[in-house]
């Protein structure tokens, strides 16, 4: 429904009422240490790390997960919320101001604007989206939530996975630092397109075999496996594969995942490797860092640097504070900073890093700092202003976004976005959002894209906006979105969405799979409807990726019994009937299930899998990293 300008949705924010409820599907259970709520109520978010300041203010009430209709939509700025399936941690979650609750990956979403929310299945990072890394950190997963779907989903996510990988996972959810389940989409290729090439019609031969570049220290030790035995006549082969390293047995983070022409780059735990992308062989001696890595940048510079904060100590409370900027073709450590503390409350006990142009944005808590990415120094800091409003998320890439949380605890509570001009941190405009809703996430930041929750009234909403910050529209389609989010434990990863995508003119995002395969559905941004929907070519869910030309490129889940495959779908008149781009081999269908998050991406007609969270089993032989071509 089209809105005027600076207006509110009609109806403050509503869908149209009295419609018939999409299901009775219940809500996922949430992870094991936070209390589960009743149906349709925001489940709440772990506690606070010790060590957390003790006389913060009181945190908001946590926002119910991402969905679309499942109950008949209320009145005012959205639809009804539903409790997202597949909630997992998000990756390095900031701690917001005042201790605000994430709403994404893994927690129920208000639904775009008087739109009733729903579980979000895909809890996972996924690797869709305009989202640096498909952490979907990235992992980064639903319309709006992190770590699931908005238009929450009805799968397990720990079903099939070992005890001591859920109850990893689990534990993980305690700290501060979190696990983002998001699934890398990528957006660091530097714009290049797939490569499409016929597949083989022979099976696979001795010359097949993946090679594994580990270093022989991993938690697996040698492995001979041969990933590609049985491998069918279509299949894709895995041309290498990785060995995670070493990890503490209570697990560890994996966070991050860059591709380019030459190498790709991953981190985990302490490490940043690096390997040739036609072999995987090595491309550089691997970074060891002092202590875990706690923070990443998702985007990299224009010139291929990209950025690591590691945490000062060894303690849990230690503060992530040490950056580090990185080369990623040569593995060069450039310069480093030591993030200081904000002002009372305003803490660096976590991080969020972004590259804007020549800008990298540090957000703690309830403050961020810019620095120049070729010298490391300080240009600007983005304080709390007007009265109490503290930023406390920003985004990267193309637009420098920061969302605020202004008055918290009184009558005039309520969240500001705003553009700042990543060279000097001015305002360019604000967006005052309505008393009750929630920014949640950005699901694209050029064009700008909000998904925005109510836990009053169980909804959500998305809005896009106008270059100067204006009401463009905001989606009126009655469905059940899912994209992957990752979860944000202290505050909001605003890119910690996958599934999603976006070009100019249309917002593409997938639709709850409630049973059997389900659609990418086309929204026009203009006039908030739907334009047109695809079915998923198998059983399993399609997720957005990213946009190649005016192709949608897209990510199809695997099954039990096949492995997943990447679809291209054009997306202008005429057939939208998605192409094969690449089918991964079943015999690989249990890695690309097994990870309990993810990151994957798409660079030059290869698909790139890789853990987010490392489970610290040395029996387990895990993987950290696997590649896919013809």
């Amino acid at each position: 429904m089209t809105q005027p300008p600076d207006q509110p949705p009609q109806g403050e924010f509503g869908a149209p009422q009295d419609q018939p409820p999409k299901d009775g599907s219940a809500a996922p259970q949430p992870p094991q240490g936070a209390a589960p709520p009743p149906p349709a109520q925001p489940p709440q978010a772990p506690p606070p790390p010790q060590g957390a300041p003790q006389a913060a203010p009181q945190a908001p009430t946590p926002q119910p997960g991402h969905g679309h209709p499942q109950a008949p939509p209320q009145p005012g700025y959205g639809y009804p919320q539903q409790p997202g399936p597949y909630a997992q941690p998000g990756p390095y979650a900031q701690p917001g101001p005042y201790g605000q609750q994430p709403g994404p990956y893994g927690q129920p979403q208000a639904g775009p604007y008087g739109h009733p929310q729903q579980p979000g299945p895909y809890g996972q990072p996924g690797p869709y989206g305009q989202q640096p890394g498909y952490g979907y950190p990235g992992q980064p997963q639903f319309p709006g939530a992190p770590g699931t779907p908005p238009g929450g989903g009805s799968r397990n996510p720990f079903k099939g996975k070992p005890a001591a990988v859920i109850g990893a996972a689990l534990a993980a959810a305690l700290v501060v630092a979190g696990t983002v389940w998001a699934v890398n989409s990528g957006g660091d290729d530097g714009g290049k397109k797939p490569v499409a090439q016929k597949s083989r019609d022979a099976g696979p031969s001795a010359s097949d075999d993946p090679v594994n570049p580990g270093d022989g220290d991993g938690d697996g030790g040698s492995d001979p496996e041969d990933l590609n035995a049985g491998r069918k006549a279509g299949e894709a082969q895995v041309l290498w594969y990785k060995e995670a390293p070493d990890a503490p047995a209570s697990g560890a983070e994996a966070p991050g995942m860059w591709i380019t022409d030459k190498v790709a780059v991953k981190a985990a735990y302490k490490q940043v490797l690096g390997y040739n992308v036609g072999d995987g062989e090595p491309a550089w001696p691997e970074l060891t860092m002092p202590q875990p890595i706690c923070a990443v940048s998702q985007q990299q510079t224009s010139d291929g640097k990209v950025f690591v904060a590691y945490k000062e100590g060894v303690k849990d409370t230690a503060a992530c504070n040490q950056l580090v900027e990185i080369d990623l073709d040569t593995g060069k450590k450039g310069w480093t900073a030591e993030v200081e503390e904000g002002e009372l409350f305003d803490s660096a006990l976590s991080l969020s890093l972004n590259v804007v142009g020549d800008t990298l944005m540090v957000g703690r808590s309830m403050s961020g700092v810019g620095y120049d990415v070729s010298s490391g120094k300080k240009r600007f800091e983005k304080k709390k202003y007007g009265t109490a409003c503290f930023p406390s998320a920003f985004t990267g890439g193309a637009k420098l976004l920061s969302v605020s949380s202004c008055g918290a605890g009184g009558d005039n509570e309520h969240d500001e976005v705003q553009e700042l001009d990543p060279a000097t941190g001015k305002t360019k405009w604000t967006k005052k959002i309505p008393k009750g809703w929630r920014v949640e996430r950005a699901y694209s930041v050029d064009p700008v894209v909000l998904y925005l929750t109510n836990a009053d009234k169980k909804q959500w909403n998305v809005t896009a906006l106008k270059n100067d910050g204006t009401t463009r529209t905001q989606v009126d389609v009655d469905e059940s979105f899912a994209p992957e989010c990752g979860w944000a434990i202290l505050s909001r990863d605003l890119q910690g969405c996958g599934g999603v995508a976006a070009d100019a003119n249309t917002l593409y995002l997938p639709t709850e799979a409630k049973s059997g395969a389900n659609e990418v559905v086309a929204v026009s941004l203009e006039s908030g409807k739907e334009k047109w929907r695809v079915k998923s070519p198998a059983d399993e869910s399609m997720m957005p990726m990213r946009m190649e030309g005016t192709d949608l490129v897209a990510y199809v889940q695997p099954s039990y019994d096949a492995g997943g495959r990447i679809v291209s779908i054009p997306t202008g008149g005429g057939s939208h009937t998605p192409k094969k781009l690449l089918q991964n081999p079943q015999g690989t269908a249990d890695i690309e299930n097994g990870f309990f998050s993810k990151s994957v991406d798409w660079v030059d007609g290869r698909f790139y899998l890789s853990t987010t969270r490392l489970t610290g089993n040395d029996e387990s032989k895990e993987k950290l990293m696997l590649a896919f071509g013809k």
